[in-house]
C-alpha cells in the first residue's frame, strides 16, 4: 500500500441525554488520508477500501479534493497549493456509511484554513458546516440539517476536533435550550496504514459500514418502542438536492 494515509483504531460511543436516556458505544475504525495522495491498495484488497467522490460533497465526476477546494472559494477561502486531510470510513465491499466526514484543511504555508464537517442522513442527504475551530480545534455551530428523527432541526452543535496525530479525539455536543441533549465521541490509536494493518482490521470488524448501517436502524428501533415521538422531518433543504443531483452549489 503506498501512500500517507493512517488508519485509527476507534471506539465510537453515542449518550442521548434527553428526553430519554440512551447510551451505546462499539469498536470500528476510519481511515484518515491525504486528498492528494489517496492509498493505492493492491487489487485484491480494493473491495475492502475505495474512496470515491460521490459519496461525498459536490459533483460525483470530479475529485474530492476538487470539490472541496470548491466548496472552500465559495466562501471566500482559496486552498491553492494547501493539504486537505480527511477523516472517514473508506467504501467496503460497495458500502458506503459516513455519518460524519471531517476534512482538515491548510495553506500552503502550513496555517489552518478551516475544518468542513460533512454530515450523511439515513435518507441519503447530507450537508457541510464550514467551521472555523479556536486554537484547541473547538468550534460552535448552529444545527440546520435533520440528522436524527427523534430530534428536531434546532439547538446547535458545539464540537472539538483537533486534527489527529498519535490518537484521535473527536467530539459533538447537541446543545438544546439550556441543556445537552446528545454526546457522540470517538477516540482512537494511529495505525500505520499498511496491507497488513488492514487486513488485520477487516477481520476484526468485518463489513464496518453495513454493520454500523444496521447497528443505526437497530438502536433507532429501539428509542421508537421505548415511545419517543419521531420529528417531523424537513422538506429536502435546496443545497443538499443538488449535491445528490451532482450540481456543487450548495
Amino acid at each position: 500500500m503506498v501512500s500517507a494515509a493512517v488508519m485509527y483504531e476507534c471506539v465510537l460511543r453515542h449518550m442521548r441525554m434527553m428526553p430519554v436516556r440512551h447510551d451505546f458505544r462499539y469498536r470500528t475504525y476510519q481511515w484518515l488520508v491525504d486528498l492528494d495522495d489517496l492509498p493505492r491498495l493492491p487489487a485484491l484488497l480494493r473491495p475492502l477500501a475505495r474512496f470515491e467522490a460521490r459519496d461525498h460533497l459536490g459533483d460525483p465526476r470530479a475529485t474530492i479534493r476538487s470539490n472541496v477546494d470548491s466548496f472552500l472559494s465559495r466562501h471566500g477561502i482559496d486552498l491553492a497549493g494547501g493539504r486537505v486531510l480527511m477523516l472517514a470510513n473508506a467504501r467496503v465491499f460497495g458500502h458506503h456509511l459516513n455519518p460524519l466526514t471531517l476534512f482538515w484543511c491548510r495553506h500552503a504555508d502550513g496555517t489552518p484554513a478551516a475544518v468542513i464537517a460533512e454530515v450523511h442522513n439515513t435518507y441519503r442527504e447530507r450537508h457541510c458546516y464550514l467551521l472555523l475551530p479556536d486554537h484547541t480545534g473547538r468550534a460552535e455551530i448552529v444545527k440546520d440539517f435533520y440528522v436524527s428523527p427523534f430530534f428536531p432541526v434546532d439547538g446547535a452543535y458545539l464540537l472539538r476536533a483537533p486534527e489527529p496525530d498519535g490518537r484521535l479525539a473527536v467530539s459533538v455536543v447537541l446543545r438544546r435550550g439550556d441543556g445537552t441533549a446528545f454526546v457522540a465521541s470517538l477516540r482512537g490509536r494511529r495505525r500505520t496504514a499498511r496491507t497488513a494493518t488492514l487486513v488485520r482490521l477487516a477481520l476484526r470488524y468485518p463489513w464496518v459500514t453495513l454493520l454500523a448501517s444496521a447497528r443505526i436502524r437497530l438502536h433507532g428501533v429501539r428509542l421508537y418502542l421505548r415511545g419517543l415521538p419521531v420529528q417531523s422531518r424537513p422538506s429536502a433543504r435546496v443545497d443538499v438536492r443538488r449535491e445528490r443531483s451532482g450540481n456543487d452549489d450548495q
